[in-house]
């Protein structure tokens, strides 16, 4: 019966490996009709000089070498295999052969943006260019597909050998002569993938912006990957004059809100955009009617929207996606001081003429120009040669002649560039207040330091840098590092509660529907944090701790209304 058993996992095993060798078919297929069929035909018509020889090579990237690597050793290597599967039953040491080159897929998954933001460009401007791919969209090869949808495929491939290897391990009995192969290669895709599933996530979303797109009669500018699609919906407007109602359909994203009529078209349903209203600067709140229930009002710099939603359940979703969104948007868009204390910055007579120090990579955990977290493969850490910041590729994209460095071109940040040659860098984005730098505040605070961090009292714990400025003295701010430019999360500590956690020199911060856990390095540390929070959260302003536990009672009551 043992024999038996064997008999079904070695089946298994087998049926793994049929299904990676079927999907690794179907792959070169699309491959070949991305490398072979668009791009072969798009760099034919540009040789014509249609169009520029650069847009095509840009837009499909190495998408060349992924085929050439695919159809000419992977899937013959895989084809063999199946053929002499009785005999050599492994496919761990064929995915091994893989690893090498997961580098064409970090450089592929990488240039993903650009190529979408490329693709688009042409398509708009040059009527030859969209007729190109409108004519091989419309084949039966392209299964009614689009060009961007046959592009997402390589993003999507990594993680499927992880999902597939992963399967194989489970079956594969603990002794097999695959096993450390099989092994090896898990672990070198599973890095792999998991930057794969950081542009998943963005591929999804710019599907979901192409739908919207399509949705408003392609009229609207929104399929870029800076948009996040957030929450969409049916609402009722109130009329300003009369008590009546008219059916409208909001569209919410990260940076701003379509307000859309209803127009009715063969096509399914089909809406016209009636208002964009920027999230900078839009305030929501609840309103009572006498007439209508569950209303509320969101009011921007472009117009003010009176709303009434289905159910109190209905606006209580509303109001929350706003709120949040609007939450997250002045966090990134509040201004901050340009000035690291601890850093001897180059001042601007001398950029240019006089080496920078480096800051360091590991002392910040986002491009510290515009924001964005760093990651391995899609952003990775730069340094402009002029400043000396850590900046990702977006934002050191520029060369100027560095006078220090012999006038050899070097790569600097746009904020340098600009101040060098003098020329603007064109999207600048106004800076905005909650990015205040964590090193601004290291100077003056009341206390900072390490802290592990929790929410929701989750398993998950990350490592924070917490200040509590002198400035803001109710305020904790939450930072990935001590030099980020940004914090991750401020908790205005006023009205939380503050109780002991069950793990040893760890608290609790709660507030309605708000938990934070913090763990200290010692239950010392967490007394002196206790103390200081204590004040903090009844609006006292709270006293530095003295190193000793020493008291300090020139506490003095907080104005409620700085708030």
């Amino acid at each position: 019966d043992g024999h038996h058993e064997e008999e079904t996992n070695e089946q298994k095993l087998f049926k793994i490996a049929s299904e990676l060798l079927h999907t690794e078919k179907a792959y070169v297929a699309r491959l070949n009709l991305l490398d072979q069929v668009f791009c072969t035909r798009m760099m034919e018509e540009a040789n014509k000089g249609t169009f520029p020889l650069d847009v095509v090579k840009n837009i499909f990237s190495n998408i060349s070498s992924i085929h050439a690597f695919h159809s000419q050793f992977l899937l013959p290597d895989l084809e063999k295999r199946m053929g002499e599967w009785a005999s050599t039953p492994r496919i761990g040491d064929i995915l091994q052969k893989l690893t090498p080159f997961l580098k064409m897929y970090a450089e592929y998954v990488k240039n993903f943006d650009k190529a979408m933001e490329l693709l688009k460009q042409w398509t708009d401007r040059s009527p030859p260019f969209k007729a190109i791919i409108q004519e091989i969209q419309s084949q039966e090869i392209c299964g009614s597909l689009t060009l961007q949808h046959h592009m997402l495929e390589p993003v999507q491939r990594v993680p499927r050998y992880e999902m597939l290897l992963k399967d194989y391990l489970k079956k594969l009995p603990q002794n097999d002569p695959d096993r450390s192969d099989a092994e090896k290669s898990l672990e070198i895709i599973a890095t792999a993938a998991t930057h794969s599933n950081s542009a998943i996530r963005k591929s999804e979303n710019l599907k979901k912006l192409m739908e919207i797109y399509e949705m408003l009669g392609e009229e609207e500018d929104i399929v870029h990957p800076s948009n996040e699609f957030i929450k969409e919906g049916h609402i009722m407007k109130l009329a300003a004059r009369n008590t009546s109602t008219m059916d409208r359909y909001l569209l919410k994203f990260n940076n701003m809100l379509l307000y859309c009529v209803p127009k009715f078209s063969l096509g399914g349903t089909k809406y016209t955009v009636r208002t964009r209203i920027g999230i900078d600067g839009m305030k929501v709140r609840e309103t009572s009617n006498e007439d209508h229930p569950h209303t509320f009002q969101v009011s921007g710099k472009e117009r003010t929207l009176e709303l009434q939603a289905s159910s109190e359940q209905d606006k209580a979703g509303w109001i929350k996606a706003f709120q949040e969104t609007i939450d997250i948007f002045q966090q990134k868009n509040e201004t901050f001081k340009n000035a690291l204390k601890d850093v001897e910055e180059v001042s601007k007579a001398e950029l240019g003429k006089r080496a920078p120090r480096w800051i360091r990579d590991n002392e910040v955990t986002m491009c510290m120009k515009c924001r964005e977290p760093f990651n391995a493969i899609t952003r990775r850490r730069h340094h402009c040669r002029a400043c000396g910041y850590v900046v990702c590729w977006k934002c050191s994209d520029n060369k100027v002649h560095l006078e220090y460095d012999n006038y050899k071109m070097n790569k600097v940040c746009k904020d340098c560039y600009s101040i060098l040659t003098g020329e603007g860098v064109t999207e600048g984005r106004r800076k905005g207040i909650l990015e205040i730098e964590a090193a601004q505040f290291t100077d003056s605070s009341i206390m900072c330091g390490f802290l592990q961090h929790s929410e929701k009292g989750g398993k998950l714990w990350q490592r924070v840098w917490c200040v509590i400025p002198e400035k803001e003295c109710l305020v904790l701010y939450l930072y990935g590092a001590p030099q980020d430019v940004k914090a991750l999360c401020t908790i205005p500590l006023l009205g939380y509660t503050v109780e002991d956690a069950d793990t040893p020199a760890s608290f609790r911060l709660s507030q309605s529907k708000f938990v934070h856990t913090f763990a200290a390095e010692s239950e010392e540390l967490k007394q002196r944090w206790l103390k200081v929070i204590r004040a903090a959260v009844t609006g006292e302003v709270p006293a530095r701790p003295e190193t000793n536990g020493g008291e300090n009672d020139g506490a003095q009551e907080a104005n409620p209304d700085d708030h």
